[in-house]
């Protein structure tokens, strides 16, 4: 089930919906596949991780890129950004793409259980696609039948019923009708289904509008994710992020990047990553720019805050995510001393490994070292996660690896985060110390284990941050639990003076407003 896969799935990017297109078997099987493209324009390229990083706890801004806004919280962060028109746009044309082929099946012939298999597929994206602006936005335009031509007309549908006209019975439907696996690996599955309806029914547990049972049907369907379809564990958290090893038995779904077509920018987007994480190790001493180290575009850096939360004698999770060595790729020879290729050039020993390192004792080593005191927006500790040394050049943007989105370990804490929910935190420590166990420093595991009494919400989420840094979750963890404003203010110096209450949701996009007949209603808090 989990070895490497020569059959994936290929989207194709099908603009063209008129006519008699998808009313043949051949063009109904393109109009599926060409709607999960619209989730590569978020998923693994900046917008994506901009929007999901930046504002948090845990991340920063690094010295460059022109979305700083997200972090800031300043008065860019208006209508009129980019990134939150483009996002707005996106996932409605990945809904109307969704509409169309619904709509139009039903005068497609051909065999009905493989019709019903893509239409569940598609109703899952279409879930998706519509949680992904809930959670953003929150009301939203709510349509279910294709848009043809030029609409000026727009509804503002409560986040409420989004959940449950679109989102909740889009999921149901998709978990009745998908098989456990597929022939193409990164096409929806059913555990893909219960996996997204438990996150969605557990962010609506947090609002006014929750069901009674939302928290204890989400950990039911986590528990169905856990133990029905024979996901595991990979034994070291490490082997999550070698990238010869990314369909494996940890993985529930991915979001499927092709080398081929990422190599040839056939594919735009790919996964990228690989450029937002790194500090600017090419200016420094026996260092230039290659694809073993990455391109450093400087985007994200973490907080000091995150820095902290690792016990790294018991846990390994810094260490096997963050980079500290860096070997030198240019001969230097100066004041300091020599360096040959292959030598240690920079090191960053990191939390709680800077005691030994004194003024004295760095400027006596043969390489360069740094310390908390010589971080600044373009030094600083660097994510390692998402590195491609693969791509045909250093200049490359486009990376390889498949974007992580859904994965077993975070499935316990999710179940976690439910289970303490229904005021059961005895099961929540459960959940959080399979996780644990498996991050532990080998003789480290009865160390790595909380009981009942340890768990909080703000425990969980410290764990979440531990987990699942980077992987396009953050904001969303922080703005569904309510703990947005609070954190940011706490942790992250560089957002605390200006984010507000209404900052957990983004503003409505101007064209939006613009282009409505008689206008659209903005977010509370930002200006029309």
């Amino acid at each position: 089930m989990f070895e490497s896969c020569d059959d994936y799935l290929e989207e194709e990017l099908v603009s063209n919906v008129a006519g008699t297109y998808y009313l043949t078997e051949s063009g109904l099987a393109d109009g599926v596949e060409a709607t999960y493209s619209y989730l590569r324009f978020f998923y693994g390229g900046e917008r994506g991780f901009t929007m999901t990083t930046f504002g948090t706890d845990i991340f920063t801004n690094g010295s460059d890129g022109s979305h700083k806004i997200f972090n800031w919280y300043d008065g860019g962060l208006n209508a009129e950004a980019s990134y939150v028109r483009d996002s707005w746009r996106d996932w409605y044309k990945g809904i109307n793409q969704a509409n169309a082929v619904i709509n139009r099946s039903a005068d497609v012939e051909m065999d009905e259980a493989t019709k019903t298999r893509w239409i569940a597929e598609v109703r899952w994206l279409r879930a998706f696609y519509y949680f992904d602006l809930v959670r953003t936005f929150g009301d939203c335009h709510l349509s279910l039948e294709e848009t043809e031509g030029v609409e000026v007309e727009a509804n503002r549908t409560a986040a409420s019923e989004v959940y449950s006209q679109a989102i909740i019975p889009d999921l149901e439907f998709a978990i009745a009708n998908l098989p456990n696996e597929q022939d193409d690996y990164g096409r929806a599955t059913k555990a893909a289904a219960e996996f997204l309806l438990g996150k969605a029914l557990l962010r609506r547990s947090y609002t006014s509008y929750a069901g009674a049972d939302d928290a204890s049907r989400a950990e039911t369907l986590f528990t169905n994710v856990i133990n029905n379809y024979g996901f595991e564990l990979l034994a070291d958290w490490g082997d999550l992020w070698d990238i010869n090893n990314q369909q494996n038995s940890e993985i529930i779904w991915n979001r499927v990047v092709n080398k081929e077509l990422a190599d040839t920018a056939v594919d735009s987007e790919g996964h990228r990553g690989h450029l937002y994480f790194l500090m600017e190790y090419d200016k420094l001493r026996g260092m230039s720019r290659d694809t073993e180290n990455g391109r450093p575009w400087k985007r994200f850096r973490p907080t000091p805050f995150m820095l902290g939360l690792w016990d790294r004698d018991i846990d390994t999770r810094y260490d096997k995510g963050f980079k500290h060595v860096w070997y030198a790729n240019n001969e230097v020879s100066d004041e300091r001393g020599n360096l040959a290729i292959g030598d240690t050039a920079l090191y960053i020993p990191g939390p709680f490994r800077e005691a030994p390192w004194t003024e004295a004792a760095k400027a006596a080593a043969p390489y360069m070292v740094y310390t908390t005191e010589d971080f600044t927006e373009r030094l600083y500790p660097t994510v390692n996660k998402w590195i491609d040394p693969t791509r045909p050049g250093v200049q490359h943007v486009q990376g390889q690896r498949d974007v992580v989105l859904m994965r077993l370990a975070d499935a316990y804490l999710l179940r976690a985060e439910a289970k303490l929910k229904q005021s059961n935190p005895g099961g929540a420590a459960d959940d959080l110390n399979v996780v644990r166990t498996r991050a532990a420093v080998p003789g480290q595991e009865a160390a790595m284990q909380v009981t009942g009494a340890d768990v909080t919400l703000d425990f969980l989420l410290d764990e979440r941050a531990r987990e699942v840094y980077g992987e396009h979750a953050r904001w969303w963890d922080l703005t569904r639990t309510g703990k947005l404003v609070e954190r940011v203010r706490l942790h992250n110096p560089d957002a605390a003076g200006n984010i507000q209450d209404y900052h957990v949701l983004r503003p409505i996009p101007l064209d939006q407003i613009d282009r409505t007949v008689g206008g659209y209603p903005q977010n509370p808090g930002y200006p029309q």
